[in-house]
């Protein structure tokens, strides 16, 4: 019996100071061709938000704390963040995210070296210039913004795509 009472011991010991497991990171897609069309496909008919975006881009994490605020009002919003970094930066681009509790998100980070390929299948006139928005309402009609978001325009935009 002694033993029995050792190894029950030895078991409550091992799960008391086992590693928790770790929380589930943000799955971050890779943003490869074909991808935006994906995307834009699987939410035909939805209101929706692309936002490009970048680790080194000031106005990007600005624009963050905006779309912070926008889902934590308004948490209906479909927002879909594509990171222009590398897979490489995955990490940094998981924490931002994390940061900004944007965590929840559908994540993209571009996986082709060749940029401009991806750039001119989302939009033929974007130049590369961040932060690059795309507003997709009910109906389908698309506005590309490129800059900081403006809080006014996204809060009345975001009412009028989930007005009753």
């Amino acid at each position: 019996m002694k033993g029995w009472g050792t190894l029950i011991a030895l078991c409550f010991a091992v799960l008391c100071f086992a590693p928790l497991p770790a929380l589930a990171a943000q799955e971050i897609k890779p943003f490869v061709r074909g991808s935006y069309q994906h995307i834009v496909a699987a939410r035909q008919g939805r209101p929706f938000v692309v936002s490009f975006w970048s680790l080194t881009c000031s106005y990007c994490i600005a624009e963050m704390n905006l779309l912070k605020k926008l889902l934590k009002k308004h948490p209906e919003l479909d927002l879909v963040l594509i990171s222009t970094d590398t897979p490489e930066e995955q990490n940094s681009v998981r924490a931002v995210l994390a940061d900004f509790s944007l965590d929840k998100s559908d994540a993209w980070v571009f996986a082709d070296s060749y940029t401009e390929r991806l750039r001119y299948e989302v939009d033929k006139t974007w130049q590369g210039e961040l932060p690059r928005t795309y507003l997709f309402g009910a109906k389908n009609a698309v506005i590309a913004i490129s800059g900081k978001l403006e809080d006014k325009e996204m809060e009345r935009w975001v009412k009028a795509q989930y007005a009753p």
